[in-house]
């Protein structure tokens, strides 16, 4: 599938994505991309959140792929588990582990347990060796949970502007390797 047959939904994580972030970048050069706008990006609640992400992939008039960082991977594994026949793929990037979560007093504790359910259509999963909200067992470990393909990405922090990942052409080569085999 091209990017062009899809409705790309970007699903920023806490605090949203700024401007010189990967996913900001790819939203304005794909089409089809459209930003999943949380009410609150900084005291984020599962509920709203997840329903935010539902929307949006019932709103879709093409097959929707998300493509979702940090905790907006855990949003959207959320919301797959309701919306799940609607999705065509998900790309999915440095998740945050449970224990990461727990110790984030401005995000909800709904948002746990992560579920961890097989997704009922195609994932990527990428992880780094050095985040410092997840480590690289976690990441692995979920991708294999849940079904999704693995995709080491090295010493690459969290994969945000703050570990040098605005334009991030590695994931952008990635993305698009994913995106021709859904």
């Amino acid at each position: 599938m091209r990017a062009a047959d899809a409705d790309i939904l970007i699903v920023p994580g806490w605090s949203d994505s700024g401007p010189e972030h990967w996913q900001t970048r790819w939203q304005a050069k794909l089409s089809t991309a459209r930003r999943v706008t949380q009410r609150d990006f900084k005291k984020p609640i599962r509920a709203e959140w997840e329903e935010t992400i539902a929307q949006e992939v019932l709103a879709s008039a093409r097959p929707a792929v998300i493509v979702a960082h940090s905790l907006g991977v855990i949003a959207a594994l959320h919301a797959a588990q309701r919306v799940g026949d609607k999705i065509a793929g998900a790309f999915l990037v440095a998740p945050p582990s449970e224990a990461v979560i727990r110790e984030l007093p401005s995000v909800d504790s709904a948002f746990l347990p992560i579920p961890r359910a097989k997704l009922p259509f195609p994932a990527a999963l990428v992880g780094s060796s050095d985040d410092p909200y997840a480590d690289l067992l976690f990441a692995r470990q979920l991708a294999q949970d849940i079904g999704a393909r693995f995709i080491d990405a090295g010493a690459a922090g969290h994969i945000n502007v703050d570990s040098g990942h605005g334009p991030w052409p590695e994931g952008s080569l990635a993305f698009a390797n994913f995106m021709a085999k859904l």
